[in-house]
């Protein structure tokens, strides 16, 4: 628990404009519309980060079938929110959910947190031979 901060996955209090704004702007989806964005968000699992005055200041989502597997995306904290330890208090609320025991496999992308991820058990692919990928990074260029 980090003071004056709540984490909930109430998906009724997700503040849309809020994480488009930064996920819109993020190296991983930089431009993609916002109606993707909600349809993205209505088929996740979702965590918001929320200040004691009630804004969003973080978020993180779990693409999720809830039994086997699941893939954690689109993990952010506002800068100005940083350095309190609310990226690892969010990553032990989303890990402690309900929803996501007894998965098989997490996986997840990163350019840049790799020591956040590590610290629950995150490691690089042990047969990165027996994954593959259709990647499309200018799917939002349009």
């Amino acid at each position: 628990m980090v003071s004056g901060y709540r984490v909930s996955s109430d998906s009724n209090e997700m503040d849309v404009d809020v994480i488009y704004s930064y996920i819109s702007s993020s190296y991983w989806a930089a431009g993609i519309p916002k109606e993707t964005l909600k349809k993205a968000l209505e088929n996740s699992l979702c965590f918001g980060v929320f200040s004691s005055d009630g804004k969003q200041v973080g978020f993180a989502r779990m693409i999720t079938d809830q039994a086997t597997f699941a893939y954690l995306a689109d993990v952010f904290i506002d800068e100005e929110h940083r350095g309190q330890g609310l990226s690892k208090w969010l990553m032990q609320r989303v890990h402690e959910h309900p929803s996501l025991q007894g998965l098989r496999r997490i996986l997840l992308a990163t350019r840049d947190a790799h020591s956040l991820y590590q610290q629950f058990g995150y490691t690089a692919l042990g047969s990165p031979e027996t994954f593959m990928q259709k990647w499309q990074p200018d799917v939002y260029k349009g």
